[in-house]
């Protein structure tokens, strides 16, 4: 009896109720069971856009800026000139070139055609000659037996035979001719190859000009703001020098959580974020992606954890959250702003 009053007494029933109420606030600042979350949030994320930085592939001087910093610009529009007069000057020797190297294929087609015509008439010659040849083999021949019958004179067999030998004499020649035609149409054709590479290779100059007088335009790849715009009329501009960015309006947040919140992190789950710059409200997305290493993986100088003293860190994993579409905060997002963010890891967006 004196114990149950002791344990019931006024004295310790606050105490008791005191270490209960202790013990459910730790549980609760650590997030332990009864008060599991099914949120995870971070404040370590940043809105991220695909800012392209601009530089010329050419060297030369600034002669044209029409473009301002922060301007919003479409896709094709001038942002930098550079003097353009060597390249227009090799443009026009690269198409000079060409020309000379089509007309030298053009006179080939001509030559080859004389040629082949040339064949075709020392083809028809020896055919003639053969045909010559023929008839003198039978005029010879008949007098030879006219002659042995005491019918012809020998002057006439001396006469079908001076014949059958200029004929023959004719023949040899009408070949020969045909021979030297075939070798002459031969060594012009042999010479077509070279000719067409040359047209070839000029026209690749003709394209390489082209190229290098259209890099002296520096447009805007994609729709999107300029950043600072440093270039300046009459600077000198080597390749790789940055002239100005441009930054689609496209965006999306990339946030940095812990490896011990991952574990109920998956892809299409839903996402809430508010921003530091936009106390208005609250905006809402999706997990798109996560990455598949740990930040650290990615940086430049990575930890060597095997040397040294060795101090446990929880890392990071990037998770990309695709910003739903159709919010009136969304046109306000910029690359770099820093954002809070909450993942609801019961939820799947559909």
């Amino acid at each position: 009896m004196r114990f149950k009053e002791l344990v019931f007494s006024k004295a310790t029933v606050p105490a008791l109720l005191a270490g209960i109420a202790g013990i459910l606030v730790v549980l609760y600042a650590w997030q332990l069971p009864p008060f599991t979350s099914s949120v995870q949030s971070t404040n370590n994320a940043y809105v991220k856009g695909q800012v392209t930085i601009l530089a010329p592939q050419l060297a030369g001087y600034v002669v044209q800026v029409p473009v301002t910093d922060y301007l919003t610009v479409k896709k094709g529009d001038l942002l930098v000139q550079l003097d353009d007069r060597i390249y227009s000057q090799q443009l026009a020797q690269a198409q000079a070139t060409l020309g000379q190297q089509q007309s030298a294929l053009a006179n080939y087609d001509a030559n080859h055609a004389s040629k082949k015509s040339s064949v075709e008439l020392a083809e028809a010659q020896l055919v003639a000659a053969e045909a010559s040849l023929e008839k003198a083999q039978r005029d010879a021949g008949r007098n030879s037996s006219l002659l042995k019958s005491g019918i012809a004179a020998q002057s006439s067999a001396d006469q079908a035979t001076a014949a059958l030998a200029q004929a023959e004499a004719g023949v040899e020649q009408a070949k020969a001719s045909v021979a030297i035609a075939e070798q002459n149409l031969a060594l012009v054709e042999a010479g077509k190859p070279g000719l067409e590479a040359a047209v070839k290779g000029a026209e690749a100059a003709v394209q390489l000009a082209q190229i290098n007088l259209s890099n002296t335009r520096v447009v805007a790849p994609v729709d999107g703001r300029l950043g600072e715009v440093t270039a300046r009329v009459g600077q000198y501009v080597s390749v790789g020098t940055q002239l100005t960015s441009v930054t689609p309006p496209r965006t999306w947040v990339i946030a940095n959580f812990k490896e011990t919140q991952m574990a109920g992190l998956k892809v299409g789950q839903e996402a809430s974020f508010t921003v530091d710059a936009l106390s208005a409200g609250r905006l809402t997305g999706h997990i798109s992606e996560i990455s598949p290493a740990a930040g650290s993986e990615f940086s430049v100088l990575k930890p060597d954890n095997a040397t040294g003293n060795f101090t446990k860190v929880a890392q990071r994993i990037p998770v990309r959250i695709e910003i739903d579409p159709d919010q009136a905060l969304a046109p306000q997002l910029l690359p770099g702003m820093s954002v809070e963010v909450s993942i609801e890891t019961g939820t799947t967006k559909s």
